[in-house]
């Protein structure tokens, strides 16, 4: 493996397993990473790449969560093209994983021609998937946020879609459609329900301006309600050299916000790599204070 990216560490009652991407950005090609640590800091043990039992030629970004004793999987199967499914896994231990019914599948010629990057959540009692879905495009996608939510309220849905919660027009720190040198859209959106009944969004945005390379940050977004509207607080952390950041995942742990996300800078050959951030809770009017760990 080149690249490990796209984190999500989920916590069994026992020990931390961090699962993600592992492959390689220079041929696209990726399989599920998987690892396993006692606590947040580590030190993480790398396990078996994970085999599913499903197809895609996109296969990748998985979304956990740990929920009465069953780890329940959401996960892309195509990300570049037109299409693509949701697909639902679960497993006892995090090693081995069973496929059930798909819980989105992509709207041909719809603002949901494609879709990916889906994680679940649960804000207020109602179990969601929030995902990045777009039209179809000739050149580079442009995907803004969506939300779909349980009409069971269990993890097996099936799930109502619920529209876009994000547009490239509210985040004014991302690239604009018809830039000309426009990168990419709104992509690895997850949410979060803080203490105080606020819904927290952490997604990945393109800066505006910039060398490719280095515009990819992790930002966080308020909102009153899920279905929003979101506020944004701006990108989370800028790059101390050369390099970027991407599609990460929050937690929230007492009074404090724990982020991991996916970085490259030139102190890794520009391959990606996993960050933790430790910061306090964001407030109305400015982000978070954070550091890196």
């Amino acid at each position: 493996m080149d690249d490990v990216k796209d984190p999500c560490p989920v916590f069994d009652g026992k020990s931390w397993h961090m699962f993600g991407s592992g492959g390689t950005v220079t041929l696209e090609l990726w399989k599920i990473y998987h690892a396993t640590a006692p606590s947040l800091e580590g030190p993480w043990t790398q396990q078996d790449l994970i085999s599913l039992p499903i197809q895609g030629s996109g296969v990748a970004a998985p979304g956990v969560v740990f929920d009465n004793g069953v780890f329940h999987m959401f996960i892309q199967t195509e990300f570049i093209k037109s299409g693509g499914r949701c697909e639902h896994l679960v497993s006892r231990d995090g090693y081995s994983w069973v496929a059930g019914t798909a819980a989105l599948i992509a709207l041909p010629d719809t603002d949901e021609d494609g879709l990916y990057d889906p994680h679940p959540a649960v804000i207020g009692k109602s179990k969601y998937i929030v995902y990045s879905a777009m039209p179809r495009f000739a050149t580079v996608p442009q995907p803004d946020v969506y939300l779909a939510r349980s009409r069971s309220g269990t993890w097996f849905g099936p799930w109502d879609r619920l529209g876009k919660i994000l547009d490239h027009d509210e985040v004014p720190h991302h690239n604009p459609r018809g830039q000309i040198d426009y990168e990419w859209g709104i992509e690895g959106p997850q949410l979060v329900e803080l203490p105080d009944g606020r819904v927290l969004l952490n997604a990945t945005c393109f800066l505006p301006h910039g060398k490719r390379g280095s515009r990819q940050r992790v930002f966080l977004a308020l909102a009153d309600r899920v279905e929003g509207p979101y506020r944004t607080l701006g990108p989370l952390l800028d790059p101390t050299e050369p390099g970027e950041n991407g599609h990460s995942t929050v937690l929230v742990m007492g009074d404090e916000l724990i982020v991991m996300y996916q970085s490259r800078s030139a102190e890794t050959n520009h391959r990606w790599r996993y960050g933790m951030l430790r910061g306090a809770m964001p407030s109305e009017s400015a982000g978070p204070t954070a550091e890196a760990a």
